[in-house]
């Protein structure tokens, strides 16, 4: 359990439990800039057979903001302490770990830490590494990375409202990328700049081959983002992963395609 120091998990992450009580379990984590309220689209389909478990990173939705710890989450170790942290207070296992984005990387470090609490890893548009490395391709040149950090940090609500529109995709569907304006702008400005940092320069590529969980790959088309070669990248890293692509563009499917992620992550869990 959770030391007597550590904050109550389930009230600093703001953890909503739903669906059957005597399901399996189904973990949802969020990506970069977004909340819980991110899998509004997706986690509903699983309520009638699963224990279905939403949470806020720290800073993000309706989380305890007085945790954050700038030490503890200067790598992306500390968010996978929380995760693990959450499914200890809740006592579970055989858990079936949804990860979008940054949190996929984050589900990787928690499940390689602690594999017996896992039954299976959903990886929604993973990147272990955004920065291209030699032969590895992640869609950015280091000084590209440079430059959306010093955006990020002399005005981050500039940047959100410029950036979120690129990242959702989908140009012809403008309310997407506003509802992912709108969400980047609820996020406490300084907490994500820090996270920003996190995300984009972390690289947990050596993880992956350390996963023992059975793992869902699921990639987007025309993702700005993590692009089609990360998503091979992840899928030939993992022992034994399985790579869906999906039809659905942009690097949020949870928003812009939930009906295609819904039917994916069926498919793989039947």
């Amino acid at each position: 359990m959770a030391s007597p120091r550590t904050p109550d998990p389930l009230r600093r992450n703001n953890v909503v439990v739903t669906g059957d009580p005597d399901g399996r379990v189904m973990v949802f984590a969020h990506g970069f800039g977004c909340s819980q309220a991110a899998w509004d689209l997706v986690a509903p389909h699983f309520e009638r057979d699963y224990k279905v478990v939403l949470f806020d990173h720290v800073g993000a939705g309706d989380s305890d903001v007085s945790a954050y710890d700038r030490g503890k989450y200067d790598s992306l170790d500390g968010y996978a302490d929380d995760v693990l942290e959450i499914l200890d207070a809740l006592d579970v296992h055989d858990v079936v770990f949804v990860g979008h984005s940054v949190s996929a990387m984050i589900g990787v470090l928690a499940a390689n830490r602690e594999p017996a609490r896992f039954g299976d890893l959903i990886l929604i548009g993973p990147s272990p590494r955004y920065t291209n490395d030699g032969a590895y391709h992640g869609g950015f040149e280091p000084e590209d990375i440079a430059a959306l950090l010093d955006a990020l940090d002399a005005n981050y609500l500039g940047w959100s409202s410029a950036t979120a529109p690129m990242i959702m995709g989908n140009a012809d569907r403008p309310e997407l990328g506003a509802r992912l304006v709108a969400s980047f702008c609820s996020m406490d400005p300084a907490i994500a700049r820090h996270f920003a940092h996190v995300t984009f320069l972390s690289d947990n590529r050596t993880d992956l081959g350390e996963v023992s969980v059975p793992t869902l790959v699921v990639q987007s088309s025309a993702d700005a983002i993590a692009p089609d070669e990360v998503g091979r990248y992840v899928h030939q890293a993992i022992p034994g992963s399985r790579l869906a692509t999906l039809q659905t563009t942009g690097h949020v499917p949870i928003l812009s395609g939930p009906d295609e992620v819904v039917a994916e992550m069926r498919s793989y869990l039947s």
